[in-house]
C-alpha cells in the first residue's frame, strides 16, 4: 500500500472478488512455485493483505502466520499477486468477449489459460477485436465474404469468384450505421477479397508464434541520426548515429539510450530482418503452392506477402521492442530501488551537534547549526544560529570567515561539521580543517556529505513549514547537517528522483517507478522505526498504515497537546482508527513515556504476553529490558504467542535489544588533503572514496575531486562480476586506484583490483568519442542540480553536474559482434578502451 493512500483493503481485493475459488487457488499455487515457498504461506499472506495489512506489518508482526517470510519475499509476493490478479481478470474478460462473438474454441481457451503475460493475452484477442472500419470489415459489410471463401476453398480464379457479385447501393456495418465504401470496380473488389483472406489468416496463432520466435532470433535494431541538423545538438548520442546490433542480445541500458535519443528527435530507430523466409512459411502453412489455377495461387501468394509485411511483421516488431523495453524499464527501476534503499539505510551520525555547511563561491558559504534533536539552534536572543561567509573569490574574506566559523564551533560545542559536496566543497573542507588544526580546543570533525536534492527540499512546502524563519538559501545547510545526523529522516523529505541514484529514471514508467520507490522508502522507515514525538510528517507518512493526512494529524495533535506519553495516546488523534493503530503502533516509538515497552519494537498487542514474562522473573520491566541474563533464564515453555502475534522468541529478542537500529555503524571516508581536484590526481594513486551510485556497468566513486570516477565492471575484481550490486552498495567506503585521467573532459577511471594488477596506461589523450546520454566515465557534479536532461551537464558555470540520471553508459558487454573489434586495444584499461568496451562515449563539457 502506498504511504500516500488511505488505509483501505488492498486495491486488488476488488478484482479478487470477481475471481472464483479455483482461480484463486491456481494463482496461489503458481506464486508458490515461482517464489519457492509453500502455498500455505501464500494463502496466509493473501488473507492478511486483502484485509488491509501492510507488508512491513506482516513481515514484523505476523511472522507466525506466514512462516517467517521476510519483507523482500513479501514484496515479491505482493507484486506477483497483483500482476496475476490483473491477468486473471483480463482472461475472464477476453473469454467473455470471444464467447459472446461465438469465436471461443477449446484451442483459444487453452491459449488464454496458458498465456504468461498481458502482451500475450492481447495478442490472442487481437484477431477478434472488432474493427468496424478496417478494410476487411468494410469488405464483409459490402458482401465480399462469399467471393473470399470461394477463392479459399474452390479452384476458381479471383475474377471468377466475383462473377456474381452485385455492388450494393448502401452499405451498413454490424451496428446498422451506414459506411462509405467504394467497391464499384474489379480492382477494389479484389482488394476487398484479399483483405478478408488476410484477416482470416491472422487467426493462425500457432503460425504467428513460430514466425515471431524465428524473427526474434535474427532481427537487428538499427539506429541512425534523424538528420544532419541533429548531429551537433545530439552529439551525446553519437555512438548511435550509425549503429546496428542483434535485438535479442541488446543490453537494457543501450535500448534505453536509443529510446531516449528517439524521444529527443535525434535518432531514428528501425528493426531490420528478412522477409522472404517468413513469407515462405506462411505460403507453406496455408498450402498456397498447391492451389490452382495459377491466378488463384498468385493471388493467395500476394495475400501471404501482405499478411507478413502489412500485418504480422509490424505487430511482431512492436511486440518484441515492447517486451525489451518493459524488461529494460523494470531493470532500471530495480537499480534505482536498490540504490535508494542503501542510501536511505546509510549509517546515521546520531545525536550530535552539527554545523551544516552549504559551500558556494559568489553567493558565499551558508551555515547553520542543528542540535542533537535536529532542531536549528537558537542564540541568546532566540535567533537561529546561521551565518554566511565569503572566503573565496571575488570577496576573498578568508580571515573573517575563519573567525566566524571558529566562534560558531567554540560557542556551540559542535561535534561534527557536515560539508555539502557541491561547488567549492573541497576548498571549504580545507578551510574548516585549517580552523580545527589551529584551535586544539575544538573537538569537531569535518565530513563531506552528499547534498543531491538539498535545493529541492529548500524550496519545498515542507521546508517552508519546518524552517519558516530561515531564508531559502540557508535551509540547504540545515538539510545537509540533518543528512549527516540521520540520513533516513532527512532524505524522505525529498522526491527520490532528486536524490541522485537513478538510471534512466525519466524514461521508465513513472507510476511503476513511484510505486517501487515508495515501497522501498516504506520498508526502510519501518525497519528503523521513528520517534513519534520528534518525527516530521514526511517520515511519519511512510509508517505502515499511515498516510499524509494522518501523519499531519499526528504532528498537529502533538503541537496542540504536547508530547505523546504513550502509544495508547495515539488513539486520540483524529482519523487514526483501530486498524491504522494496529498497523502503525509497533513502528512508532515513545521514549521516556509511561510504559518502557512503548520505546521498543514490541507491539502493544503483545504487552500482555510480556506481563506474563515479568511475572515469572518477579522483576520490573526496566530491569529486564536489555538484560540478557534475566531474559535467557525465562522458561518460555509455559508461554505461547496467540494465533496472530509473533513468537515469544521474537519478543525476547526485541527486549534484549530494544529498538535496535539495523543501519551500519557510522564512519566516513578519509579524503586525501592533497587531492582536491582532478589536477591533483596521477595514475597509480590509491585513494579512499565513497560509492555514490551503482549501475549495471559498474559503480561511481566520489574521492573528493568534484567528479565521480567510474569503476567499470571489468575493473571491480579479478574474478567475473555478474552484477556490481552484489559487490558494492551506495555509501560503501572503498579503496580505488587511478588508472586513467582525462582532465579535458573531466573523466576519471578507477580500478578496485588489487595492487598486484599490472598498471594500466593513461587515456588522457584518447580520442574515443562519446555517447550518449548522461552517463559519464567521470561525472561532474553541479551544485545540487537535478536536471536529468543530458544538456544540463554542459553548463560550465556548474562544475559539479547532476548525479540524478546516470544515463548512458553501458551496461554489460554485448555479445553481439562489434564492427570495431579489430581496432580495439588488446589490453583493456585506458579510459577510452573501458568506455568502448562498455559502449559508452561522452559529451564534451
Amino acid at each position: 500500500m502506498s504511504s500516500t493512500d488511505t488505509l483501505t483493503p488492498s486495491q486488488t481485493s476488488t478484482k479478487a472478488q470477481v475471481l472464483d475459488a479455483t482461480t484463486h487457488a491456481n494463482i496461489h499455487d503458481k506464486l508458490a512455485r515461482a517464489l519457492g515457498i509453500k502455498t500455505a504461506q501464500v494463502n496466509a499472506f493473501v488473507k492478511l493483505y486483502d484485509e488491509g495489512a501492510t507488508v512491513p506489518f506482516i513481515a514484523r508482526y505476523r511472522k507466525e502466520k506466514t512462516q517467517n517470510l521476510d519483507d523482500a519475499q513479501l514484496r515479491a509476493l505482493e507484486k506477483s499477486l497483483n500482476y496475476e490478479r490483473d491477468m486473471a481478470t483480463r482472461r475472464l474478460k477476453i473469454t467473455e468477449l470471444l464467447s459472446t462473438q461465438g469465436n471461443l474454441t477449446d484451442e483459444l481457451q487453452t491459449r488464454i489459460d496458458n498465456a504468461t503475460s498481458k502482451l500475450e493475452l492481447e495478442d490472442i484477442y487481437l484477431p477478434y477485436r472488432p474493427r468496424r472500419r478496417s478494410p476487411a470489415a468494410k469488405a464483409r459489410a459490402a458482401g465480399l465474404d462469399v467471393a473470399a471463401q470461394a477463392v479459399l476453398t474452390q479452384e476458381v480464379t479471383p475474377t471468377e469468384a466475383l462473377a456474381d457479385y452485385q455492388v450494393q447501393s448502401s452499405i451498413t456495418d454490424d451496428s446498422g450505421n451506414e459506411i462509405e465504401v467504394d467497391f464499384s470496380d474489379i480492382d477494389k473488389q479484389l482488394a476487398g477479397v484479399q483483405a478478408i483472406i488476410v484477416d482470416e489468416w491472422t487467426q493462425a496463432l500457432d503460425l504467428l508464434d513460430n514466425l515471431r520466435s524465428g524473427f526474434a532470433k535474427t532481427a537487428s535494431i538499427v539506429s541512425a541520426v534523424a538528420s544532419d541538423e541533429k548531429r551537433e545538438v545530439g552529439e551525446k548520442f553519437k555512438d548511435y548515429f550509425e549503429h546496428s546490433e542483434s535485438l535479442a542480445r541488446l543490453p537494457n541500458h543501450r535500448l534505453l539510450a536509443m529510446l531516449r535519443g528517439r524521444q529527443e528527435n535525434v535518432l531514428g530507430l528501425k528493426i531490420e530482418g528478412e522477409d522472404a523466409p517468413f513469407i515462405e512459411k506462411i505460403i507453406s502453412h496455408f498450402d498456397v503452392d498447391a492451389k490452382a489455377p495459377a491466378e488463384r495461387r498468385e493471388f493467395l501468394t500476394e495475400a501471404a506477402s501482405s499478411l507478413w509485411k502489412d500485418k504480422w511483421r509490424p505487430h511482431i516488431e512492436h511486440r518484441l521492442l515492447t517486451e525489451k523495453r518493459l524488461t529494460a524499464e523494470a531493470d532500471a527501476i530495480d537499480v534505482f530501488a536498490n540504490n535508494l534503499q542503501h542510501l536511505l539505510m546509510s549509517a546515521p551520525a546520531g545525536r550530535k551537534v552539527i554545523l551544516g555547511v552549504d559551500p558556494g563561491i559568489r553567493h558565499g558559504v551558508k551555515m547553520a547549526i542543528v542540535d542533537a534533536q535536529g532542531h536549528v539552534m537558537l542564540d541568546s536572543e532566540d535567533k537561529p544560529v546561521v551565518a554566511t561567509v565569503y572566503p573565496f573569490a571575488p570577496d576573498n574574506k578568508m580571515d573573517e570567515a575563519k573567525a566566524v566559523i571558529d566562534k560558531l564551533l567554540s560557542t556551540y560545542s559542535v561535534d561534527l561539521v557536515a560539508i555539502g559536496n557541491g561547488t567549492a566543497s573541497r576548498e571549504t573542507d580545507a578551510m574548516i580543517k585549517e580552523i580545527l588544526a589551529a584551535n586544539s580546543e575544538l573537538k569537531a570533525k569535518a565530513v563531506i556529505v552528499n547534498e543531491s536534492g538539498a535545493s529541492v527540499y529548500s524550496a519545498s512546502e515542507l521546508a517552508s513549514d519546518e524552517l519558516a524563519s530561515l531564508d531559502v538559501s540557508v535551509r540547504g545547510a540545515v538539510s545537509i547537517a540533518r543528512r549527516l545526523q540521520d540520513p533516513l529522516s532527512e532524505l524522505v523529505k525529498v522526491d527520490p528522483k532528486a536524490i541522485g541514484v537513478g538510471q534512466y529514471q525519466h524514461d521508465v514508467n513513472q507510476n511503476q517507478l513511484a510505486d517501487s520507490l515508495d515501497k522501498v522508502t516504506q520498508d526502510s522507515v519501518n525497519a528503523v522505526g521513528v520517534d513519534v514525538n520528534t518525527a516530521s510528517p514526511a517520515i511519519l507518512a511512510h509508517i505502515a498504515g499511515l498516510n499524509r493526512n494522518v501523519a499531519q494529524q499526528i504532528v498537529t495533535y502533538r503541537k496542540e497537546h504536547g508530547a505523546f506519553d504513550s502509544r495508547e495516546a495515539l488513539k486520540n488523534v483524529p482519523r487514526l482508527g483501530v486498524k491504522t493503530f494496529e498497523q502503525a503502533a509497533g513502528f512508532l516509538r515513545v521514549h521516556n513515556g509511561s510504559n518502557p515497552l512503548d520505546a521498543t519494537g514490541v507491539h502493544p498487542e503483545s504487552y500482555a504476553l510480556v506481563d506474563g514474562l515479568l511475572a515469572q522473573t518477579g522483576k520490573a520491566l526496566p530491569e529486564i529490558i536489555g538484560n540478557d541474563g534475566v531474559l535467557n533464564s525465562i522458561d518460555t515453555t509455559t508461554l505461547a504467542a496467540n494465533d496472530d502475534n509473533v513468537s515469544v522468541k521474537a519478543i525476547l529478542e526485541e527486549l534484549a535489544k530494544p529498538a535496535r537500529d539495523p543501519r551500519p555503524e557510522f564512519k566516513t571516508a578519509n579524503f586525501r588533503d592533497d587531492v582536491n581536484s582532478i589536477k591533483d590526481l596521477s595514475e597509480g594513486m590509491t585513494l579512499e572514496g565513497v560509492v555514490t551510485n551503482v549501475t549495471a556497468f559498474g559503480c561511481f566513486i566520489d574521492v573528493g575531486v568534484h567528479q565521480d570516477g567510474l569503476v567499470h565492471i571489468s575493473q571491480m575484481a579479478n574474478d567475473f562480476v555478474a552484477d556490481p550490486m552484489n559487490r558494492v552498495k551506495p555509501g560503501d567506503i572503498v579503496s580505488v586506484r587511478v588508472i586513467s585521467i582525462d582532465e579535458k573532459r573531466g573523466r576519471i577511471g578507477f580500478s578496485m583490483k588489487p595492487e598486484a594488477e599490472k598498471p594500466v596506461r593513461s587515456a588522457a589523450k584518447t580520442t574515443t568519442t562519446s555517447t550518449g546520454n548522461d552517463e559519464k566515465a567521470s561525472r561532474p557534479r553541479s551544485n545540487r542540480s537535478n536536471n536529468s536532461h543530458p544538456a544540463a551537464d554542459k553548463r560550465p558555470s556548474k562544475p559539479r553536474g547532476n548525479r540524478q540520471d546516470k544515463d548512458n553508459a553501458s551496461n554489460n558487454r554485448s555479445k553481439a559482434p562489434r564492427a570495431d573489434k579489430a581496432e580495439a586495444p588488446s589490453k583493456m584499461g585506458t579510459l577510452g578502451a573501458l568506455l568502448k568496451e562498455a559502449g559508452v562515449t561522452k559529451t564534451k563539457k
